[in-house]
């Protein structure tokens, strides 16, 4: 069967946009190809920096002929509805189309329509050309002549040419021409721009591969990052080096060179009194290189050589190139110093910070406590409808001083680490690379003596940043964490800006999964709805008064009972005069409606997690219902529901239980009668007696477990009742004739309902 290639060879192909380009690319041609009748074997997408390259295996020759029914109006309907048909059908005349017979409907008119199979060749022509100029690049340019035209071609960069060659694997294969903004698809590309500029024919895939090599071009991607990779560690070793690993910024520079030639450049050892992070990222980011350090070294220092990837085989062995990106290094690395050492010396308007000092109780002898009065002094703003990041700073002290005691951390340590915890976002080296916030911060800290734990919850309280990021390390900087993710939480919804979607810029799912992973693994116990409650009231002076609740008034120590007294002074001023009754209404809309849509999501979180955890969804939704805010208690449940739903008693009593609330539904919604309690008198059987006796022990044996939090043990109570259960559903006739028995009988399957309903919803679980 034929192959495929096609190139669309470009000026340039950001690195960051190559790789979902090339699959972009894949997924329209071989899409276009199905659609169009056609089937195939296999593909695969390359790229480079100057090109995306496509090879389909196996692609048939022709599409099918298609034979179409199009079913029309009756025979004897109105001349319009027949027109109709005849425009929707493509014929010309009534006697075109076929008449068929319903014995229900009568005769109607049948159009039935024959397309002949189309050569692959035809096919293909026809659906480049859309796709070309349809092609979904995030940012896309016009360029040369023709883009004064109207509908002129937009491409990345400027397109140069097109490759688009179809045949069999061994013998000749033929160009498929189409145009696209004057560019004829063809077989020539071109190599390297530089080493080999000329002209290259091309046959098929195979000899395009090994004539880019030649032409000092590598196709595949991978294969370009597994030679930089394998090189630059050599490189390193030889000299006494070992490479830091950095696989974000190999598939970048895999994207910006076609032959990749690895050299070491070197900066002065002066440069390495800067924090490691910065000079990575210096050096990262502005030249995209690669940092190292001393053989054997683990206290994180680097060395001051680093590893460059050429896209020129140089004729001096890259001695030019190392000098030049040597010099720029060093000029990079100049100014981190500069910032590294004006962070660490006095603001010169400490006289304007005093009142902000005193705000938070800093001390502006110390460089971290001037930049935190700076943030607040500048009124810097975190959300236009959310304050300052200094009011926000305040929030998070509230939320946290809450969070202390359960957690068991220092309180005192806690509000320092609260108050430090932004300050770095006034340093010069945030600034510069904001990608070091938090970690500058704990520097800093360290710099001026501050506790440990403190300095390491200034770093920690971003912490996690996703679902592979690690946990903050001790209990001060869980409860910053915590606390700064709530008052993130509880501040977007209280203003309706909720994920929709696809959508969540400000990244609210990431916080309420990091929240959930600090609460199960770290083992936290926490009432979400009185934490939420309470992180909400810790915003109350910067919000419209009408948006506050009642039970925020009463957090923050305003009596509100309902009666005719006035508010209190503070209420007062909040409610600015308007009516108190339309203020009581809308103070309480938050804990009605918004404290239990924000545990929703949360929950949506948890249930993400748990699965990708391993647990049933069926099991999950049996154990989580709409007001458990104690996430911890979920998991548990879940993990012991796991354990005893996949042993034999388990199974056993999941159907049992199931037929119980099974036929107990059937019966509610005919409307039978079902006794109230349990009358020993109307038992007609031992079974009945004995499936009694067995709930009343279980039941009290498993909700003594259950406030115990002993999950393990409520299940294993539970599991006493498979044997009565299922000796009731063989010796019982529940609808028995006579009515009161039947109704003792359906509250008897009732108790096993709520029986079981104490560990978990059993109707939700599957099997």
């Amino acid at each position: 069967m034929p192959d495929l290639l096609i190139e669309l060879r470009s000026e340039e192909i950001p690195a960051r946009m190559q790789r979902k380009a090339a699959g972009d690319l894949k997924k329209l041609v071989t899409d276009a190809l199905v659609e169009s009748g056609l089937t195939y074997e296999g593909a695969r997408e390359y790229w480079t920096p100057r090109r995306l390259a496509l090879d389909i295996r196996g692609l048939t020759a022709r599409s099918a002929d298609v034979r179409e029914e199009k079913k029309g109006p009756r025979t004897d309907a109105n001349e319009k509805a027949i027109e109709g048909f005849l425009r929707a059908a493509g014929l010309s005349s009534i006697s075109e189309a076929e008449v068929q017979s319903d014995p229900k409907k009568g005769d109607f008119y049948v159009a039935v329509i024959n397309r002949p199979g189309r050569p692959a060749e035809e096919i293909i022509a026809s659906v480049m050309p859309d796709i070309i100029r349809n092609f979904p690049w995030p940012k896309s340019m016009r360029s040369g002549a023709a883009s004064a035209r109207p509908g002129a071609l937009r491409w990345v960069r400027p397109l140069q040419s097109i490759v688009c060659l179809f045949g069999p694997e061994h013998d000749e294969t033929v160009v498929i021409p189409f145009e696209v903004d004057g560019i004829v698809a063809g077989n020539v590309t071109y190599g390297h721009r530089f080493h080999a500029p000329e002209a290259i024919t091309v046959k098929r895939f195979g000899d395009y591969v090994a004539s880019l090599e030649k032409a000092k071009v590598i196709l595949d991607a991978e294969r370009r990052k597994q030679v930089i990779a394998h090189d630059a560690a050599n490189l390193a070793f030889a000299n006494g080096l070992e490479l830091v690993e950095d696989e974000g910024l190999l598939e970048e520079v895999s994207g910006l060179v076609e032959w990749p030639q690895v050299l070491l450049g070197t900066f002065e050892e002066d440069y390495l009194a800067i924090p490691a992070e910065i000079i990575r990222l210096t050096i990262k980011t502005n030249q995209k290189c690669f940092v190292t350090r001393k053989a054997g070294a683990t206290d994180g220092s680097l060395s001051n050589h680093f590893v460059l990837v050429s896209n020129i085989e140089a004729i001096d062995g890259g001695k030019e190139i190392m000098h030049g990106n040597g010099k720029v290094v060093r000029a990079r690395l100049s100014d981190a110093k500069h910032f590294w050492n004006r962070d660490q010396g006095d603001l010169p308007d400490l006289d304007t910070l005093k009142a902000a000092a005193a705000k938070f109780g800093l001390d502006l002898k110390k460089p971290l406590d001037q930049r935190m009065a700076k943030l607040d002094a500048l009124n810097v703003t975190f959300h236009a409808k959310l304050g300052t990041q200094g009011e926000r700073v305040q929030r998070i002290r509230q939320i946290a001083a809450r969070l202390a005691p359960v957690l068991g951390a220092d309180a005192a340590l806690v509000d320092r680490a609260v108050v430090l915890a932004k300050a770095d976002l006034r340093t010069e080296a945030v600034g510069e690379f904001p990608e070091l916030q938090g970690v500058m911060g704990r520097k800093y800290a360290l710099l001026q003596g501050e506790n440990a734990d403190v300095a390491a919850a200034i770093e920690d309280h971003w912490k996690p940043q996703g679902p592979a990021d690690r946990l903050p390390e001790g209990k001060v900087g869980l409860t910053v964490a915590l606390a700064d993710k709530f008052d993130t939480l509880t501040g977007f919804w209280a203003i309706d800006e909720k994920p929709t979607g696809s959508k969540d810029p400000y990244a609210l799912r990431r916080a309420a999964l990091g929240v959930v992973r600090m609460i199960l693994e770290k083992g936290i116990r926490l009432n979400l709805f009185e934490l939420l409650s309470t992180s909400w009231s810790s915003s109350v002076a910067h919000r419209d008064p009408l948006s506050v609740s009642i039970g925020e008034l009463r957090q923050a120590g305003i009596s509100i009972d309902g009666s005719d007294d006035t508010l209190p002074q503070r209420a007062s001023r909040l409610v600015k005069n308007q009516d108190r009754q339309q203020v009581m209404d809308k103070l309480d809309h938050y804990l009605t409606t918004v404290v239990p849509d924000l545990i929703s999501f949360f929950h949506e979180r948890l249930k993400v997690y748990l699965r990708e955890q391993g647990a049933r969804h069926d099991l999950i939704d049996a154990v989580l219902t709409p007001d458990a805010d104690d996430l911890l208690m979920v998991a548990r449940r879940v993990e012991a529901l796991t354990a005893f739903i996949t042993s034999e008693d388990g199974r056993n009593l999941l159907a049992g239980t199931k037929r119980a609330t099974q036929l107990l539904a059937a019966e509610e919604k005919k409307g039978t009668v079902i006794a109230d309690g349990i009358s020993e008198e109307l038992f007609r059987l031992d079974a009945e007696r004995d499936l009694f006796t067995a709930i009343r022990a279980a039941s009290a044996a498993a909700a003594d477990a259950v406030a115990g939090e002993d999950f393990r043990s409520a299940m294993t109570a539970l599991s006493t009742l498979r044997a009565p259960v299922d000796r009731f559903f063989t010796d019982v006739l529940v609808n028995d004739e006579d009515a009161a028995i039947r109704a003792n009988r359906l509250a008897l399957l009732s108790l096993i309902r709520s029986a079981t309903g104490t560990v978990a919803d059993f109707s939700k679980i599957a099997g």
